[in-house]
Parts: C-alpha cells; structure tokens; sequence
C-alpha cells in the first residue's frame, strides 16, 4: 500500500477532499519527523510508539569486497507496535 492508496482511502471515508487528506496526511508525518529529530516519543495510542535509538560508531564489512568500513555514531527512528495492532494482524493473518 502506498501514500497515495492511503489518502484514497481515507478521502472516501471521511468525505474530506483528496487534497484535504494529503494536506492533513503530510500535516502528521511531518509533525513526527520534527519531533523525533527533537529527540522526542511521538505515541499514538492503539497504533504504536515513534522513538529514536542511539547508535555507537562500529567497524563493519562491505559484504561485496570484504574491505573494513567505518560506520560513525548515528541516531535511527524506532516503531514499537501497541498490543492492539499486534493483535488484530494476528487475528486478520491467521485467515
């Protein structure tokens, strides 16, 4: 499913324009982009937890030539689904 089937979707069932959804759709995903460059949880209850995760600077391998490569410290965004999302595509996957 893409962004797009998503605003469809939601554009229907709400009644609100498609450029209205999008508006709105790109209003959220923006919200949590800032607030977790704000180094902030962003929660949204029976969905999951948005957060972020530290990572130190390690030595790895270019799998292609075998070469030690450098990763430098970074921080990665995190999703922890809420117990009601793990539930229902249990329920919904196991038809």
């Amino acid at each position: 499913m893409t962004k797009q089937n998503i605003i469809d979707i939601v554009s229907k069932a709400t009644g609100l324009t498609k450029v209205e959804t999008e508006v709105t759709m790109n209003g959220v995903m923006k919200t949590i982009i800032d607030s977790l460059a704000n180094n902030e949880r962003v929660e949204l209850r029976g969905f999951g937890t948005f957060g972020i995760k530290h990572r130190m600077p390690k030595k790895a391998r270019n799998p292609g030539t075998g070469d030690a490569i450098y990763l430098p410290e970074r921080f990665v965004p995190t999703f922890k689904p809420s117990k009601l999302m793990k539930k229902r595509v249990n329920e919904l996957t196991k038809k």
